[in-house]
């Protein structure tokens, strides 16, 4: 027998992303997601779990170089999303990152793609990043 979680009563996961542009304003670095992570197989906006001591610039910072092994030098924050899953709810910090130092690189052994912005509307991604997927397709101004 299961039942439903009442949304409010799930545990919440702070969770930090980045939307990073390259230098033309037109494209945005995205992540593969591995197919045994939590909504595996889909295309995410790099970033992971808030730790307790961390704002969100400090995570992103520490997410990117674990990640990417890039720093970010230049962000500005773009939204907070709240979205429930079955075991969990997520709440997205977004960031939009203008300007690193380093090559990205996916030293987690993930595929790495630059997406022209257009693009990102025929792609897979988990469920919490539509919102900001929409949002950069309605607003792309190529």
């Amino acid at each position: 027998m299961t039942f439903d979680i009442p949304a409010s009563e799930l545990p919440v996961v702070e969770v930090v992303a980045a939307v990073i542009f390259d230098e033309t304003m037109e494209s945005v670095l995205l992540a593969l997601r591995k197919p045994s992570q939590h909504q595996g197989d889909r295309w995410e906006f790099p970033g992971g779990k808030i730790e307790a001591d961390e704002s969100h610039e400090q995570a992103l910072t520490r997410e990117l170089k674990e990640e990417l092994d890039i720093e970010p030098v230049e962000s500005i924050g773009r939204c907070t999303i709240e979205h429930p899953y079955a075991e969990k709810t997520v709440r997205l910090h977004v960031r939009d990152v203008f300007r690193y130092r380093g090559t990205p690189a996916g030293l987690e052994q993930q595929t790495l793609r630059w997406v022209p912005i257009p693009e990102l509307a025929g792609l897979p991604f988990p469920a919490a990043n539509q919102v900001i997927v929409e949002e950069l397709v309605e607003g792309f101004q190529g």
